[in-house]
């Protein structure tokens, strides 16, 4: 598929003069669409809700424009539980699902009415003893083990990830809750991320359905939801096909009357947890070329670094760039694209076929509207960048500002870091 820019360069060049580079810019047209289409996908199951990953993009302008949607909130930690209630999505709108959980976030998840999804058996008397009960509705994380593969093709290795219970372990879990009293029951499980298949939800689909019936009989409990959280995922590469939701949203209706209907369990509602492919399409980093070097390779540097976007430095992982004005011109020249951390892996790409790049071009970095922004961080002193909506009307609204150097030292707890430079 070929990846074009949201935006000209002639709109970014006007965003630009308002807000400096580099900025994560987010289309808000496409993320509408989107969600649109998830909820026409899983429109066969009554109760299906999406619980967009907060730690995809916590930004409440997105969160909102989501849950207009339908969409709730996947959280994982007290500040993203909070930013969930600050904008009013809370109850069993929210799902909290951590790993290595402070007891306090367990007190502030139940506080709100979240459906808490227990990661270990350890964990129902760690919750019990902190709030005093077992919430009624309950759902557990499972971790079938080995590796997990599509198409004979391996894809991930759950066995050596570090979430969820092994079956035994969930059977257990589950008896002794309702022993304890929980009377609704939900089933959650994550095998691998990023799967640019249309066959990954319904595989996934089937091992849990078949699961749930299973604990249904020989446990007695009630399953009212199974969780098939994240793992679908994009296309970074422009040679990689998109997921077709309508597609996997067939598959696992397929599955759901082979297996849960046929067993009586037609009442089970679908939930997701898709922070990736709610939003990562649908931004993009613009920065700006600023430094050429011409030594043993070719090197572009720009006004971005891996504070900005760390995936490639951390992941070694693919971005589509695009060369603002340049879209069709011919891609003769290799280069690095590199940030100005003092570390060598800060990198957007290596060895990489573009436009001749000139300093001054505004490069759309693609892709970034998940996990891009929310994974940044302060190394050398570096300062977040803005985000900016682009509105439907092509306008630009600032949801987050630039930090400042009055951000970056507002921490120094006793040291007034202004009034030792005026000295």
């Amino acid at each position: 598929m070929e990846k074009r820019p949201f935006i000209t360069k002639d709109q970014a060049e006007s965003i630009a003069a308002k807000f400096p580079t580099p900025f994560h810019l987010y289309d808000e047209a496409g993320l509408r669409e989107n969600a649109k289409r998830v909820q026409q996908a899983f429109s066969w199951n009554k109760g299906f809700r999406e619980y967009f990953a907060v730690k995809a993009n916590p930004n409440p302008f997105l969160m909102k424009i989501m849950h207009e949607y339908g969409c709730g909130c996947d959280c994982s930690s007290m500040t993203e539980l909070m930013l969930s209630e600050a904008i009013g999505i809370i109850g069993e709108e929210v799902m909290f699902s951590s790993n290595d959980t402070p007891v306090e976030e367990f007190s502030k998840a139940a506080a709100m009415g979240a459906i808490i999804n227990l990661d270990d058996i350890t964990q129902i008397d760690v919750v019990e003893k902190t709030l005093g009960y077992l919430p009624e509705k309950m759902s557990c994380r499972f971790n079938p083990g080995g590796m997990f593969a599509i198409s004979n093709e391996i894809m991930d290795n759950p066995g050596d990830a570090k979430y969820g219970m092994t079956e035994k372990q969930l059977f257990e879990a589950f008896r002794i809750l309702k022993e304890k009293g929980v009377k609704e029951f939900g089933l959650h499980s994550f095998l691998c991320s990023n799967t640019v298949s249309n066959d990954y939800y319904p595989m996934l689909a089937k091992i849990l359905f078949e699961l749930a019936v299973r604990l249904a009989r020989e446990t007695g409990v009630h399953i009212s939801f199974i969780n098939l959280s994240g793992g679908v995922g994009i296309p970074y590469r422009p040679d990689q096909e998109s997921n077709d939701i309508l597609v996997i949203g067939e598959g696992v209706r397929k599955v759901y009357e082979e297996v849960l209907s046929a067993a009586g369990m037609d009442d089970v509602a679908i939930y997701t947890e898709m922070g990736r492919f709610m939003t990562g399409p649908y931004g993009c980093l613009v920065t700006r070329a600023i430094n050429e070097k011409h030594i043993y390779k070719e090197y572009v540097g720009v006004d971005a670094c891996a504070v900005n976007l760390m995936r490639p430095a951390m992941y070694g992982a693919y971005h589509h760039i695009t060369v603002l004005g340049k879209e069709d011109a011919p891609h003769d020249h290799v280069y690095d694209v590199t940030g100005s951390l003092c570390e060598n892996n800060d990198k957007f790409a290596i060895d990489r076929d573009l436009p001749e790049v000139e300093t001054g071009d505004l490069l759309v970095i693609h892709d970034t509207g998940a996990h891009g922004f929310s994974m940044g961080y302060n190394y050398n002193g570096k300062l977040r960048s803005a985000e900016i909506l682009w509105r439907t009307d092509h306008t630009p609204q600032l949801i987050r500002r630039a930090e400042t150097p009055k951000d970056y030292f507002a921490t120094f707890d006793g040291f007034d870091f202004y009034e030792q430079l005026a000295k």
